[in-house]
């Protein structure tokens, strides 16, 4: 693994712990020629997801970039990251094990807001004028509008 710090192209592994319920492994390592340490992630990944988008373009999935859109939704909501970890880990599991190498970007939007629904009220409200493209107040309102009574997170 390369020093994200100095580019040294050999690190040391100091310690490796299963994480996410076992479905990861967390490295600590430090880089021999600057010091810096850092942790690397090892996820098991079954196949390449391809995302299609609206437009029909197809690209790479990256599990990292949902993470943030994930993080960006929960952000100051007192949800951790361990929950975070737990939803982005879940609908990656889902998709993968579909059997489909490609998803629409809607079907992954739609397993996020489902999750977020599930957890907290206002980061499913974040995500889907994010994912639905709310333009306006009035989007905002509709959408509300229609959320279930019971929906108390």
């Amino acid at each position: 693994m390369r020093c994200p710090f100095c580019g040294t192209e050999d690190t040391q592994v100091k310690d490796s712990r299963p994480v996410e319920e076992a479905s990861a492994i967390r490295r600590r390592r430090q880089c021999p020629g600057c010091g810096a340490r850092f942790t690397t992630f090892e996820r098991v990944q079954l196949r390449d997801l391809v995302v299609v988008k609206k437009d029909g373009r197809r690209v790479a999935f990256d599990r990292e970039k949902f993470a943030r859109s994930i993080r960006l939704a929960t952000r100051k909501r007192g949800i951790d990251e361990e929950q975070i970890e737990q939803i982005v880990n879940g609908i990656v599991r889902r998709i993968e094990t579909s059997g489909e190498s490609e998803v629409p970007s809607r079907r992954i939007g739609e397993l996020a807001m489902e999750s977020l629904a599930k957890l907290d009220e206002v980061a499913y409200v974040r995500f889907a004028s994010v994912y639905r493209d709310f333009a306006t107040a009035r989007d905002f309102e509709e959408f509300i509008r229609h959320l279930p009574e019971d929906h108390d997170a």
